[in-house]
């Protein structure tokens, strides 16, 4: 790993421009930000090329197939465009280096490794709450919703009971 001190955003300049995004969103698309709605129609349109049969039997997936497709949203373009603008900025800051960093005590294999299941439990997780985190968080904390609220201030207190546990892992 690098030890270098990398640059980063002011964090408060990050957030005013992270909330003008969400203002424009509002204004522009009448919609917030989230991007489980995203991920999920790109899950559901590789599903309907695969096994189309199982997409239409089911009518949670075939919902998201009816009228323009399930590649037809707003939210697929938004997930697509963070991504792309992720490499960008990270190109632009010098610091993009493929690569998997991993803590001191925990190997690349566990890396993935729990990468890709705490990915799994939070998509899981997005899909029974009718939204992720950045949804939750931004669009519904920014219409002042209790449940967005509630939401984010379990994740918060759930993140520091469990920055205990692991800690040592990363350091």
């Amino acid at each position: 790993m690098d030890n270098k001190e990398q640059k980063f955003w002011n964090p408060y300049l990050g957030g005013v421009a992270l909330g003008l995004v969400l203002l424009a969103s509002f204004l522009i698309m009448g919609k917030g930000l989230g991007a489980s709605g995203g991920v999920y129609r790109i899950g559901v349109s590789i599903v309907d090329i695969l096994a189309p049969a199982h997409v239409g039997a089911s009518t949670y997936m075939s919902s998201v197939t009816a009228g323009g497709g399930a590649l037809d949203s707003f939210y697929v373009f938004m997930v697509a465009g963070v991504f792309l603008g992720g490499l960008l900025s990270s190109y632009a800051a010098g610091r993009f280096r493929p690569g998997i960093r991993s803590g001191p005590r925990i190997g690349r294999r566990a890396r993935i490794g729990l990468a890709f299941a705490g990915g799994i439990i939070m998509g899981f997780a997005a899909r029974l709450t009718l939204g992720c985190t950045s949804g939750q968080a931004l669009s519904g904390g920014a219409l002042l919703s209790a449940g967005s609220w509630i939401f984010m201030l379990s994740v918060f207190g759930g993140g520091y009971a469990m920055a205990y546990f692991v800690r040592r892992q990363w350091t």
